[in-house]
């Protein structure tokens, strides 16, 4: 079991809850009331038999280095209540002396040690190299289809003009959004069909939907040219069309990574949940994007709470900036941080910014931790000025859940600097989780 001063806080285990009724009914399992047989190792695990509503108790287990849990509830929720309330008991009160884990436990500890070890030895295997490439060809011969008949709707949009799109409709756009995954070019389906949904978007849409549509543009431009581009850039470019580099192909980074957000967002169609998880290299200082997805009605497998620290390989994938990252191996449990994250000041996160966009023109925003700040209403929107005085950033507001987070942060600063982590775009700063002076507990704010 990791050591007394490194247990989570309630917060941080509440986060893992796939929804809100595992939360209520985790937290009635957090005391000792109906627990028996309870322990926890010196390698990072915890167990504990749980009274249930039958003459055999069930058994859980977790696993702080994941974290994963197993229980012999039949809930197909992950944590379970269950896994949440032992949690919550180790959180609040420890669970005595590290032992070692009876033989139901360690069982299904071993197997995914072993399940771990696998992807590695089947990494080895040979690879049709030429039937790869032709593929390749293949794919890339649609993807030029599809990009020469986006560029020519595209022309088409501007010919006709911007003024009749809000009576023209949707259906158009959903129309060539099909037609770009027809051609296997998904990250282009994903843009056109933002694009048709601007018109509906409220005051100032025309200017949006042109800025749009020239990154559009632009984007279809270096698809056709990029043979030509330096290969970071031309990775970049493959990633937004839709072909990301394999998870195994780019470079892998070995630190302590410190969990800075989390949050959900879902697909307009309700089919698609993208979990956002933003981590920074505590030994690095690397930023780095996970992703995790997961299908109707069930949220994606992989929760990290705000404020833990993992040691783990990351791996990162080529282009988009060098964000986006595959978790690998972890070596040990996670555990809390013991400080805040160091901020920068306004004028340098849009300098962070700036030099993201060097790399990739079609970056929406880029992480960063500010501070010390402070929020600051105004007759056109909230802003976070430096602690000086000196400059400030504009908050970009999502909807309603950003516009609550907002309130929370202006009750948590009252008045006073704090230190803001979010995404800094060209429509704004984004806050996403926040911490007072002199502590190191995270607040979320999405």
């Amino acid at each position: 079991m990791t050591e007394q001063g490194d247990r989570w806080t309630a917060e941080q285990v509440l986060a893992l809850a796939p929804d809100d009724a595992s939360r209520k009914a985790g937290g009635r399992l957090g005391g000792a009331g109906p627990w028996s047989q309870t322990g926890g190792s010196a390698s990072g695990s915890v167990w504990g038999w749980c009274k249930g509503s039958g003459s055999t108790p069930y058994r859980t287990v977790v696993d702080l280095t994941g974290p994963a849990y197993k229980c012999s509830c039949p809930s197909r929720k992950f944590p379970c209540k269950h896994a949440l309330g032992l949690l919550l008991l180790w959180a609040a009160e420890g669970l005595g002396e590290p032992a070692e884990a009876p033989d139901w436990a360690s069982q299904w500890l071993a197997e995914r040690a072993a399940k771990a070890a696998r992807p590695a030895a089947g990494a080895a295997k040979p690879v049709d190299e030429e039937a790869a490439r032709r593929r390749a060809e293949r794919r890339a011969a649609r993807v030029g289809a599809g990009v020469t008949e986006l560029e020519q709707r595209l022309a088409d949009l501007l010919r006709g003009g911007l003024a009749g799109q809000e009576q023209t409709g949707y259906a158009g756009w959903e129309e060539t959004a099909a037609r770009m995954v027809d051609a296997q070019a998904p990250g282009l389906a994903a843009r056109v069909r933002e694009l048709g949904t601007i018109p509906s978007c409220g005051p100032g849409w025309p200017a949006r939907m042109l800025e749009e549509a020239a990154l559009l543009h632009l984007l279809d431009r270096a698809w056709l040219g990029v043979s030509a581009l330096p290969e970071p850039l031309a990775a970049t470019v493959r990633s937004r069309v839709g072909i990301p580099g394999a998870s195994g192909e780019g470079e892998a980074v070995r630190d302590h990574w410190l969990v800075l957000s989390q949050y959900d967002s879902v697909s307009a169609d309700g089919r698609l949940t993208t979990r956002r998880i933003w981590l920074r290299g505590l030994g690095s200082g690397r930023p780095a994007l996970v992703l995790d997805f997961g299908p109707p009605g069930r949220p994606p497998g992989l929760a990290l709470p705000v404020g833990l620290v993992l040691e783990a390989e990351a791996r990162f994938r080529p282009g988009s900036a060098g964000l986006r990252a595959d978790l690998g191996e972890r070596f040990a449990a996670a555990t809390p941080c013991a400080r805040a994250p160091a901020g920068v000041s306004t004028e340098a996160a849009l300098e962070a910014y700036g030099a993201a966009l060097r790399e990739d023109p079609w970056l929406d925003s880029w992480p960063v931790v500010l501070g010390p700040v402070v929020p600051v209403p105004g007759e056109l929107g909230w802003q976070l000025a430096d602690a000086e005085g000196t400059s400030a950033l504009p908050v970009a507001l999502t909807g309603a859940r950003s516009r609550s987070g907002l309130w929370q942060l202006a009750a948590l600063s009252g008045g006073g600097p704090v230190t803001v982590f979010g995404e800094c775009g060209h429509r704004g700063f984004t806050p996403k989780t926040a911490w007072q002076p002199e502590t190191a507990e995270p607040v979320a704010l999405v």
